[in-house]
């Protein structure tokens, strides 16, 4: 039988760069599927997502004169391959006819792509020019042959056309017939947005009067300038000047460190005397019995035909088993009554990954619920989101190098509220949009929590996500690490002497007329966001700087007004710094409780399957969310005894957490006993543990 369709063959060119290891053959994840008689077939919704992995991996080296030998050696004879017979069975559209030589130059491969080992083009043949053909690619895509003659060499144009099919596709200037995620970007829109036009605004709670929206904005514009520039004098932290060498107009002094918690240690060790050393698995499952969350594993997975506490204890270990990242034939040799095969048909039949995240929802409603407002005070609005890299096998496509964290593997991109518990997670490519994945849990996260501000670093913010977030109704607060090269926007023109003191920050006016002109449009694409319509990152990948799109110029100047208007407040209002400072804070600590838990296998992920990774992710979530659960309840209970009433100082509650693991034990032998309990006041939500069972 021949080879499916791009399938990884042995490829002797590393294409290593300096001070990485060598590069692996990556395995795809998703075989076509064999049809008898005919080869493989494959569909456009996979061969899309496998064109442009094959093109990321076979275009990411820089092009250098010496290029030649690369192309031979990783495109000619590995990739091309592949693409080519992907060509085949994809048709390329777009509505642009900017971009109409990219699909020609893809016509022109398809039509020479068994010519043999011809090096040029015909004499004669039309050959689509294109913008990828500019630059340091042109000395190799024209070459004069042995008359002199100027030719086109067939490699070198396949690459460039496939770069730049890549960078089109990534924004969605051109897409891919019958595809999903690919597909075009106008079935991304709500259909029925026509008809409940006023619904979807008020949802958005916009108004549907352009213009009225515009002058709220530019008076928030104006107002938050002219704040900021009257109280500049009165800010001794912050300087705005000219200075030479591109060093940046603004300068703002770091805050000064917070007074140190005198008793959270002491609070730590008395909850540690009061329980002992507890094993991770009966914080989970304590969790479970009073919150009742394994619920909504059969609200997913539909019909039960086990006996309801024989799967939940399967349940729990199976969750116990991915989110540690030990595995299930090491979680059966533990101290109970279930074998490997018992926990493996539970995990087939029942948890996904979609039914361990309902699981942490509940567990997070169930916190939000328990917490005493005497001691956490008032429910949090906001949350801080941030990735943190994870290590994996590079045996497949998937598992890409991270510039930033210098290693191979995936993201996790964490949405963590004020008190440190998880309300969404995501699994990412290193590759991926992290705005979009800011965007994506702050919407639909799930649970009772109604986010009005996203705390995020430099990484998780950009003009863009400062322009949907406006549209969508939120706050993003990040904190920007080049706050000195920050550029104020001007609410208007022909008023050079306004807001004089901020002069040298100054630029530009903000284009309102455009804005205008796209209102109606930016709706359209934040209503999709909110409605699921289409994935965040499908949406946003359409504003890329790549795109030529009308809608993502308009989407820009929202975006840097509303990023004026952040800039201008953040500067002057030192809370607001310490603010932003503590939640990524949290953050922090919620990434190292991370790798206290993800401890199998040395933290990477070890499978090869995407839905495996996702479920770890989510079982991950499931016990983080369970510890900080019984922590609050633990926490609450020796708080309540008279002689801690009054211990605590003001510097002790600003930083009391209930994500702390002093007292947990996560390695060891997995011994599961349901009869055996921790002794909290908190009366628990749901008396029984049995998994309701539909027959």
């Amino acid at each position: 039988m021949p080879a499916p369709p791009g399938a990884a063959a042995a490829c002797p060119h590393t294409g290593s760069l300096p001070g990485r290891p060598p590069r692996r053959t990556p395995q795809l994840l998703d075989p076509v599927t064999p049809r008898a008689g005919t080869g493989w077939s494959i569909t456009a919704r996979g061969a899309a997502t496998l064109m442009t992995r094959l093109s990321a991996h076979a275009l990411t080296h820089p092009v250098t004169l010496s290029a030649d030998l690369s192309l031979k050696a990783s495109y000619s004879n590995h990739y091309r391959k592949g693409l080519i017979r992907l060509l085949e069975v994809l048709a390329f559209r777009s509505g642009n006819t900017t971009h109409r030589p990219v699909i020609e130059a893809l016509g022109l491969i398809s039509r020479h792509a068994h010519d043999g080992n011809t090096r040029y083009y015909p004499l004669g043949e039309h050959v689509p020019v294109h913008s990828g053909m500019t630059g340091d690619w042109a000395e190799l895509v024209y070459r004069a042959d042995r008359r002199g003659r100027r030719r086109v060499v067939r490699l070198a144009y396949e690459v460039v056309a496939f770069q730049a099919l890549r960078d089109r596709l990534r924004c969605k200037e051109i897409w891919v017939e019958g595809a999903d995620r690919w597909r075009n970007p106008d079935q991304d829109l709500p259909a029925d947005f026509e008809e409940r036009r006023a619904e979807h605004y008020q949802a958005l709670r916009k108004p549907l009067d352009p213009r009225r929206f515009i002058d709220e904005l530019q008076a928030e514009h104006h107002a938050e300038l002219a704040a900021l520039d009257d109280a500049l004098p009165r800010c001794p932290w912050l300087n705005i000047a000219d200075r030479p060498g591109g060093a940046g107009a603004i300068r703002l002094s770091p805050l000064e460190a917070a007074p140190e918690p005198r008793n959270l240690r002491r609070l730590k060790r008395e909850v540690r005397h009061r329980w002992g050393t507890v094993p991770l698995i009966d914080m989970l499952k304590e969790a479970a019995l009073r919150t009742g969350c394994l619920q909504a594993v059969t609200t997913v997975a539909g019909r039960a035909d086990l006996d309801p506490d024989v799967l939940a204890e399967r349940l729990l270990l199976c969750v116990y088993a991915y989110g540690t990242n030990t595995g299930l034939r090491a979680v059966a040799a533990g101290d109970h009554r279930h074998s490997e095969d018992d926990l493996r048909y539970v995990r087939r039949r029942f948890l996904s990954a979609e039914a361990a995240r309902a699981m942490a929802v509940e567990l997070a409603n169930a916190t939000f619920a328990a917490r005493q407002q005497a001691i956490w005070g008032h429910g949090s609005t906001a949350v801080a989101s941030d990735s943190t890299h994870v290590g994996a096998f590079d045996q497949n496509i998937f598992t890409q190098w991270h510039s930033r964290y210098g290693g191979r593997g995936v993201l996790i991109y964490w949405h963590v509220e004020r008190k440190s518990m998880a309300i969404h997670s995501q699994l990412l490519d290193c590759s991926a949009s992290e705005v979009a994945a800011m965007v994506e849990g702050a919407m639909h996260h799930g649970t009772t929590m109604a986010v009005e501000g996203n705390y995020v670093d430099s990484h998780g913010q950009s003009e863009i996500g400062f322009g949907i977030t406006r549209l969508l109704g939120f706050d993003l607060l990040p904190r920007i690490k080049r706050i000195n090269k920050v550029r104020l926007y001007r609410p208007a023109a022909g008023q050079p002497d306004a807001f004089a003191r901020l002069g040298p920050a100054l630029t530009r006016p903000i284009r309102w007329g455009l804005i205008a002109d796209q209102y109606d449009m930016m709706v359209r694409y934040a209503t999709a966001i909110r409605v699921g319509t289409a994935a965040t990152e499908q949406v946003l990948r359409r504003f890329t700087r790549a795109a030529s799109h009308p809608t993502y110029q308009a989407m820009l100047e929202v975006g840097r007004a509303q990023k004026t208007i952040f800039a201008c407040r953040y500067l002057r209002d030192r809370d607001l710094q310490r603010e932003i400072g503590e939640g990524l804070n949290v953050l922090e600590s919620h990434n190292r409780g991370q790798q206290i838990i993800l401890y199998g296998k040395g933290g990477e992920l070890a499978t090869n399957r995407r839905d495996e990774r996702k479920l770890t992710v989510a079982c991950l979530r499931v016990l983080q969310a369970a510890l900080v659960y019984v922590n609050t309840l633990m926490l609450q209970d020796v708080l309540a005894d008279p002689a801690w009433e009054e211990a605590l100082t003001a510097e002790d509650r600003r930083g009391l957490t209930p994500l702390f693991w002093s007292h947990v034990a996560p390695y060891g032998e997995v011994r599961l006993d349901m009869a055996s309990r921790l002794a909290l006041r908190t009366a628990p939500q749901h008396e029984q543990v049995p998994v309701e069972v539909h027959m």
